[in-house]
């Protein structure tokens, strides 16, 4: 019979054994497979997003994965918080002026600072309109800013406050990240301030009909596509690389609920620089253009599959004069392959007027190139002698006839344009630059000289319809 001592003594003697045994066969495996498949050991080592583990602080812990905290650090102290406050505009205004009851409208949004001595670089739709700006920094304190300027074909603005010594992010380039690169999303989405998300970078030169939709026809987007959480209040935020790099400025969701639906966008870094840098120097942006209308090369129009189908080419323009034609596919800028109508129009946006270029294109499948110079925005406008724009002036504002080609595009027989607002009755409307007016009332508008013959007739409030130069129809009440 056995003893309970030697019971235990088997059990103990079974147990080393058997561990030995699998950790014979454990290496034997391993040294098996790595020689079948002609595979060498390589040494590894742990390291964080601070570089080697040694580099990182004393008191910290370093996780398992990927590593946010660097950039994160970089980047939270340079992301602002800004509050727009505008006046009530309406019928009401000069009541409420008079009896002192002025009803103000809040907004709030994101801003990043880019120079210690408080220069912020945000979107313009969240300091549009504004009559007031505030500007909460990350340890609380909150100071008025001024707007330095605004770009709506970027949807980009540029704001300042009076401090120094402030953080800031410093630019990376966004022409060096990677579709599935992990990036920051950092705002105030819905007033939490200070928020950090993180995702990949889903897709590059992405545009949405966005800009172009809401502004004007000269809308430039080319957006970074992430699937890092934005939300409402994240515009004009920071989207940082893991270095703590500024790639890009959070502008706009995909959405169908007015919240994340899984994607958004950022203006690249490249072209947030250029703009920042022209709105400090001049004010405005200085933007050379082609003089072409375009659209993807995708089979349907030409046999290329790939590059930029040009589908009209403005008289007197850039393009015309280098001798590009209707048919031709633009295929290359400089040294850049160009395979989207956004990709070319981000190259040239970072562009100035006079600034040359060199185009490479294909006419009937042959490969050619050429190189022109940029011309300003009224560069190209060229009018035949029959069609020579009258302008009336009236409270600021700016109307002009339109063209043949106008007319065209919008399928309407006659109308005027705004081609500049001031304060006043028609920018309190709603109105932006650019749209087309082709009935006061119940009146259709021929030309200038009709349009300014009604107006004198007005003296009382009324309704102008007409659309805009992407075709998007609107009308808006007038209080004269």
């Amino acid at each position: 019979m056995i003893s309970k001592r030697q019971f235990f003594a088997g059990v103990l003697v079974s147990s080393l054994l058997g561990g030995l045994i699998v950790l014979l066969g454990v290496g034997l495996f391993t040294g098996s497979s790595a020689n079948e498949n002609g595979l060498e050991r390589r040494s590894t080592s742990m390291t964080t997003s601070f570089g080697d583990i040694d580099d990182a602080p004393k008191n910290y812990i370093v996780p398992e994965g990927i590593n946010f905290v660097k950039a994160s650090r970089a980047i939270v102290p340079a992301v602002v918080h800004i509050t727009n406050r505008s006046e009530v505009r309406g019928r009401s205004r000069s009541w409420s002026r008079l009896f002192g009851d002025r009803r103000m409208r809040q907004s709030t949004g994101s801003g990043v600072l880019i120079s210690s001595d408080g220069y912020i670089a945000t979107n313009y739709h969240v300091v549009e309109d504004a009559d007031e700006l505030e500007v909460r920094l990350d340890d609380n304190r909150r100071v008025d800013a001024e707007l330095v300027g605004v770009d709506p074909d970027t949807d980009l603005a540029l704001i300042k406050i009076d401090a120094g010594s402030l953080p800031f992010v410093e630019f990376g380039d966004s022409d060096q990240v990677e579709i599935g690169e992990w990036v920051l999303a950092v705002g105030n989405p819905f007033d939490l301030n200070n928020t950090v998300t993180a995702g990949i970078v889903s897709a590059k030169a992405r545009n949405i009909n966005l800009i172009a939709g809401r502004q004007n026809q000269y809308g430039i987007e080319s957006f970074i596509q992430t699937d890092a959480v934005v939300n409402r209040g994240n515009s004009g935020g920071a989207l940082v690389n893991l270095e703590g790099e500024l790639i890009g400025i959070n502008t706009a969701i995909a959405t169908n609920t007015g919240t994340f639906n899984g994607y958004s966008f950022a203006v690249p870094s490249i072209l947030v620089k250029k703009v920042m840098d022209d709105l400090l120097e001049f004010g405005e942006v200085q933007r050379g253009l082609l003089g072409v209308q375009i659209r993807d090369a995708d089979g349907r129009f030409t046999d290329e599959l790939s590059g930029v189908h040009i589908s009209s080419v403005s008289p007197g323009g850039a393009a015309e004069k280098a001798g590009l034609k209707v048919d031709d596919v633009i295929v290359g800028i400089d040294d850049r392959e160009v395979r989207t109508t956004s990709e070319l129009q981000e190259f040239v946006a970072r562009k100035r007027p006079g600034d040359k270029i060199s185009v490479k294109f294909k006419r009937d499948g042959r490969n050619k190139d050429v190189s022109l110079e940029l011309m300003k925005k009224e560069g190209f406008v060229v009018s035949a002698p029959e069609e020579v724009h009258l302008t009336y002036e009236i409270e600021g504002s700016v109307f002009t006839d339109i063209s043949s080609e106008t007319k065209s595009i919008l399928r309407i027989d006659g109308g005027v344009q705004i081609s500049k607002l001031d304060e006043g009755a028609w920018k309190d409307a709603g109105i932006k630059e650019g749209f087309v007016i082709t009935k006061v009332g119940d009146e259709d508008i021929e030309d200038l000289e009709e349009f300014q013959q009604l107006l004198d007739t007005k003296k009382r409030d009324f309704y102008v319809m007409g659309k805009y130069p992407n075709g998007d129809k609107e009308y808006y009440k007038i209080d004269w």
